[in-house]
């Protein structure tokens, strides 16, 4: 069964990666502002970049650590509450990076410009680093970290009702559905704002909005993963009592 779930994965990571390029070159085409569009030898260039394979780690560890509850269930092994978290906490994680992505990108929309000078509110004190990081620690980055923290501890707490309350099955199919429905939710703020800011040439806010449609699609390929897990898992049932009637005719 783990080997099913490592195909699923790594089926994940190839649709990522072959989809980074067209999508790049879609939406930083020729159709908006001269100065935010992108050849294809500077969108070929994401592949060299560190935060690109950081946030592609992220992206499948999430997925193998949703599959852990299929691959229980496949096996038909009754998991435990806390195993059950898990999902929950991989759940929250990915709806909360939806929930402020749609935010940013409607807002972008609407031309409010210091809407990431709001994440300097919250930034942390640089008060203890090197006088060379403290530009970096008093920017926005340490205050979007801060606010992905409160909003998944929300997104935590919401959902972890639902692992009290369902069945294993159940709860699996409430959190793909979530990620899901949340996913074509935030695409549908994403795109509009992406094809607003870019007409209205604007210089920064195209990529704030192209984060938007990057984590949508993202999240949405993830849902697919526990379904394409067990349709390998049913294949291989399928199979498996074919050999064993061939091997019984086979004694005679």
């Amino acid at each position: 069964m783990k080997r099913w779930a490592i195909l699923t994965v790594f089926l994940y990571a190839v649709a990522l990666m072959l989809l980074t390029v067209p999508v790049i070159l879609v939406a930083f085409g020729n159709w908006g502002s001269s100065h935010t569009a992108i050849s294809f030898q500077k969108a070929l260039s994401c592949y060299t970049d560190w935060g690109y394979w950081i946030w592609l780690a992220i992206l499948l560890a999430g997925q193998a650590l949703l599959l852990l509850l299929p691959i229980n269930l496949s096996e038909r092994r009754l998991p435990a509450r806390r195993p059950l978290k898990i999902p929950v906490i991989v759940t929250a994680f990915f709806l909360t990076n939806l929930f402020i992505a749609g935010i940013v990108s409607m807002a972008l929309a609407i031309k409010l410009d210091g809407v990431f000078a709001v994440f300097k509110l919250f930034s942390l004190s640089p008060a203890y680093l090197p006088e060379s990081n403290k530009d970096f620690a008093s920017g926005e980055f340490w205050g979007a970290m801060l606010t992905l923290l409160c909003f998944w501890i929300i997104w935590g707490v919401i959902f972890r009702s639902f692992a009290k309350a369902d069945a294993p099955e159940v709860l699996l199919q409430r959190l793909t559905r979530w990620l899901l429905r949340g996913s074509i939710l935030e695409l549908i703020i994403a795109v509009p704002s992406h094809v607003i800011v870019r007409r209205r040439d604007d210089c920064c806010a195209p990529a704030g909005t192209f984060w938007g449609i990057a984590t949508g699609i993202s999240v949405m390929l993830l849902c697919f993963g526990p379904g394409v897990y067990f349709l390998f898992v049913k294949r291989m049932r399928q199979l498996q009592p074919k050999k064993n009637s061939d091997a019984g005719k086979s004694n005679y």
